[in-house]
């Protein structure tokens, strides 16, 4: 069973996040995904089923795209950070539900195939009490976004996500 220390250390920027109610619960979203999925640890885990063999982890790509929100948020002093920490950290947080293993391989779970990751990844954030704004970040960081105007949080994440995705694709 994995344990929030585990989860606190793979996500140390968990501990930048001021409301204390709101770290424990991107911590708890976390550890209710990976019990639920199933998965005993985040190791190789790839970020994308999209590219073949991507050099980045899902653990790897999280930070980054928190890493990368964190400096135009800081560069901008306009946003709410606390939401931008939350956001990186659990945009992909669905993925867990998205993927499976099977024979050592990640490939798109029967889950996945009804619902993508940032459907899942919102309505387990709703599920633990975890702020809409917050919700809704996850929920529109990629295409699903869309169809809903974003908050500027949102704005942020979105691109960060998308500017480490293409840079990705070109490795």
């Amino acid at each position: 069973m994995v344990t929030m220390e585990y989860i606190k250390e793979t996500f140390p920027e968990i501990g930048l996040i001021e409301n204390k109610e709101l770290a424990e619960g991107v911590a708890t979203a976390w550890k209710r995904v990976m019990d639920q999925g199933g998965w005993e640890t985040l190791d190789g885990i790839p970020f994308t089923l999209l590219i073949d063999n991507p050099e980045a982890t899902l653990v790897q790509h999280t930070r980054m795209v928190t890493k990368m929100a964190i400096a135009v948020a800081k560069e901008r002093n306009d946003l709410d950070m606390d939401l931008v920490v939350s956001g990186g950290l659990l945009h992909d947080v669905g993925k867990l539900l998205e993927y499976d293993r099977v024979d050592g391989k990640v490939v798109k779970s029967e889950f996945g195939k009804l619902l993508r990751h940032p459907v899942s990844g919102a309505g387990l954030a709703l599920e633990l009490g975890l702020p809409a704004k917050l919700a809704h970040i996850i929920a529109a960081h990629s295409k699903e976004g869309e169809m809903v105007k974003r908050i500027p949080e949102a704005i942020l994440l979105n691109h960060c996500d998308f500017i480490d995705f293409e840079i990705a694709k070109t490795k």
